[in-house]
């Protein structure tokens, strides 16, 4: 028997993000290929032409799971009876824009969504904040959406997990299949702590410490990590645009595995509520490593944690903290 479609939300859905991400839901590739889907997008007024534009696409395509779209600008609309909500939209950083002035615009816009999610989702609504600042937009969110159970609301840092799998495999010159358990640890921005302590790599012999593997210490603590974090940079000097295609993707990968869980012994790194697990403060929408099951997220807990991961899981945790009194300060 046919599952009943799932209504699945993508703001921001004229933008490039969502242009490369409507297609892969409607495909299957979000909630696999037995589960049909109502797309719900919206997008600001200004971008009404181009969203009826992707509208028109999606039926163009004839996507067999996809049940019906809806386009529109009314945010009410938009958020009624979604069971998944994937918030692409928010305000981006201008020339010459103090972080304040960004902090505030999207305060607003996601105290606003918030609240419709609040009011029209359906009640365990699983919510994926895209649009940076990510993980302090997903707080904004949480604050407003009290109904919403905190667990429910997540922000995407699965995009820089798998940068973090694609630079070991590259390195390596392995299938990035065969890496995994990589962490990325606390703000999806250039203080995020991409670790590969735990790392292992598949291999005839079977897995081994991606670490010793590679067994250059020096470009693990130095390049990896940087490139790393600065990679959305290197792709705006690149393709003179941000990440769409990578985005889009990584946002499909962690709803599926949020919703159908991860393969045994793999971790995925997922921004969520922090319970003060590895000393992280509590009260921060943090990346942590997690396995997923039955639609519930767990950090993986008892990993060993050295001095130089302590300074930098610190360091993106203070900065955190500062976005967050920043975001807070914009409410008053």
């Amino acid at each position: 028997m046919t599952p009943d479609p799932v209504r699945v939300l993508v703001t921001g859905a004229a933008g490039q993000i969502g242009y490369a991400l409507v297609p892969m839901i409607a495909r299957g590739i979000m909630l696999g290929p037995d589960q049909p889907v109502i797309l719900h997008l919206l997008d600001i007024p200004p971008a009404a032409e181009a969203l009826n534009g992707v509208k028109m696409e999606l039926v163009d395509a004839a996507f067999p799971l996809l049940k019906g779209v809806v386009a529109t600008t009314d945010v009410a609309e938009a958020c009624s009876g979604v069971s998944i909500a994937v918030m692409v939209g928010g305000f981006p950083r201008k020339e010459g824009m103090e972080r304040k002035d960004v902090m505030s615009k999207n305060v607003s816009i996601y105290k606003s969504q918030a609240s419709a999610l609040e009011q029209h989702a359906a009640p365990n609504c699983k919510v994926l904040v895209v649009a940076n600042p990510a993980n302090t937009n997903a707080l904004i969110l949480k604050e407003f959406a009290p109904s919403i159970p905190q667990k429910n609301i997540t922000c995407l840092t699965r995009l820089d997990h798998n940068r973090a799998l694609g630079q070991l495999s590259e390195r390596l010159n392995v299938q990035v299949s065969d890496v995994k358990n990589v962490i990325i640890w606390g703000n999806h921005s250039s203080t995020q702590y991409p670790d590969v302590n735990h790392a292992t790599i598949t291999t005839p012999a079977g897995d081994k410490s991606a670490r010793e593997l590679v067994a250059d210490d020096a470009w693990l603590n130095g390049e990896f990590i940087s490139t790393v974090q600065q990679r959305g940079a290197a792709i705006i000097k690149a393709r003179k645009l941000s990440s769409a295609l990578s985005a889009a993707s990584s946002a499909c990968d962690h709803i599926r595995d949020w919703v159908l869980g991860t393969p045994e012994g793999t971790w995925v790194s997922m921004g969520v509520y922090s319970d003060g697990s590895y000393d992280v403060p509590a009260g921060l929408i943090y990346s942590f490593p997690v396995t997923c099951k039955k639609g519930e997220w767990s950090i993986v807990q008892g990993l060993a944690i050295d001095e130089y991961s302590r300074k930098k899981m610190d360091a993106t945790a203070a900065e955190l903290s500062e976005e967050k009194a920043l975001a807070y300060s914009c409410l008053s």
